[in-house]
């Protein structure tokens, strides 16, 4: 088996590998996991001081799936020599860096399984008497001389790449224009620039978290946040809106209609969408009547309204905000904007490249996916494609931590009973091979 991407998903599927074969030594998984980072890192950007997760500790990368194992957060609590203040803390959701803690604990010790700073290149189905059987799947090698292709043959490939930064289509990246999953690199350069102002666009979690973070690290600038709606929306996470994040409803929601599947992820996108956790709201509603009574504006609020237009010069980014209810528009001028504007499924078929064309699509042009995650194929492909972070097939849960623990069980367990006889041990060749010579990105 081969892992293409090492976030938490693949990482958690790892674990999964390690424990299946301590308790099966004569009937191992082989697998490797390739990852194009130089070393483990989940939205490190991202990781404001002080934020917390949405999600319990104990959804965690392997409580749900076995709680009695030892790579449990609990575990790396104990192993932190942490766990009795944790319990004395009172709370089910972990700051988001010790969690990312715990994730980097976990990757040292099935770091043996994975390669950092490999790129995936390609993916190429592999045909033995006119069935395909394996895959060869070409990545950058690191340890290689100028990084030469290399091939790596799997029975089955798990492709677990996470979400893409979604940008306004007339959006372009610069310096002074840039996402917020880059928001904890460049804090540090922005408060040394001594901004007067900085645009924040986006009404969800991390749209609030970004202006809170940016308003206390530059307390000299005005911080100017700019959604549609009237006001931030609160997250409704109470006890039975959460029930869409079990286990059991990846069932209920896998074989409903797709009427059904529409419904259910409208009805519910307030649990996860466009939504922020009431004590944020709660805090920048502080600031902001704080700042009216002592008379020092410096949070700036444009609720119901858009950006229409942005121009960059070399001075600064100009910004035409219109105000929805009067069609009103106001320029400001702006030394940063950041959108917080969400994320992007990754685009599984321009991954596999000619490896898609196994795969069966359905009317939206999107990947068929059966209960067990496997990407449904034409006949005669005997060879296992396995997707993590199908929302359309599996729900709210298929990009979330909830049910990473279940869901890599079922996938390992579908990998194992599904393979009609062993997999070959892996077969690598180098660039020099004329099978792999020409690849690029």
């Amino acid at each position: 088996m081969v892992g293409i991407g090492f976030g938490p998903s693949n990482l958690a599927l790892a674990i999964a590998v390690r424990e299946h074969n301590e308790r099966t030594p004569d009937a191992p998984v082989r697998a490797v996991f390739l990852e194009r980072q130089a070393a483990f890192g989940w939205h490190r950007g991202m990781l404001i001081d002080d934020a917390t997760m949405q999600v319990s500790f104990l959804k965690d990368l392997v409580t749900m799936r076995d709680p009695a194992s030892d790579f449990s957060f609990l575990c790396y609590l104990r192993d932190r020599d942490r766990l009795a203040e944790f319990i004395n803390h009172k709370t089910m959701f972990p700051l988001r860096t010790e969690f990312h803690d715990y994730f980097e604990w976990a990757a040292a010790r099935v770091s043996d399984q994975v390669r950092y700073g490999a790129e995936v290149v390609a993916v190429r189905p592999v045909e033995v008497d006119g069935e395909t059987e394996f895959f060869d799947v070409l990545y950058r090698d690191p340890e290689a001389p100028d990084e030469a292709v290399t091939s790596v043959r799997a029975r089955n490939i798990v492709i677990a790449t996470g979400l893409r930064p979604k940008l306004p289509e007339d959006a372009v990246t610069t310096d002074r224009v840039w996402h917020n999953i880059e928001l904890m690199h460049r804090v540090g350069a922005l408060a040394k620039s001594d901004p007067h102002r900085v645009l924040v666009v986006g009404s969800g979690q991390s749209g609030a978290e970004t202006v809170a973070e940016l308003h206390t690290a530059l307390p000299r600038a005005q911080v100017c946040a700019v959604f549609s709606r009237y006001g931030y929306a609160p997250a409704d996470d109470s006890p039975f809106a959460n029930r869409i994040f079990d286990p059991r409803a990846v069932d209920h929601f896998h074989g409903a209609s797709e009427d059904v599947k529409r419904l259910l992820l409208d009805y519910h996108r307030n649990t996860n969408y466009s939504v922020v956790d009431m004590d944020l709201i709660e805090d920048l509603y502080r600031r902001e009547y704080r700042e009216k009574v002592t008379g020092r504006k410096r949070l700036d609020i444009r609720n119901a309204s858009r950006v229409t237009y942005a121009r960059e010069t070399d001075e600064a980014v100009y910004v035409t905000i219109q105000f929805l209810p009067t069609g009103e528009t106001e320029t400001l001028e702006c030394d940063a904007v950041v959108y917080a504007t969400g994320f992007l499924p990754a685009d599984v078929f321009g991954l596999l490249g000619r490896a898609a064309s196994v795969c069966e699509q359905d009317a939206d042009g999107r990947p068929v996916v059966d209960r067990d995650y496997r990407l449904r194929t034409v006949p005669g492909v005997r060879a296992g494609i396995y997707v993590q972070g199908s929302e359309h097939s599996h729900g709210l849960t298929a990009t979330l931590l909830s049910t990473t623990a279940v869901r890599v069980g079922e996938i390992l367990d579908s990998v194992v009973n599904g393979s009609p006889e062993p997999a070959p041990a892996a077969v690598e060749t180098s660039s020099a091979a004329p099978a792999v010579q020409g690849i690029t990105a």
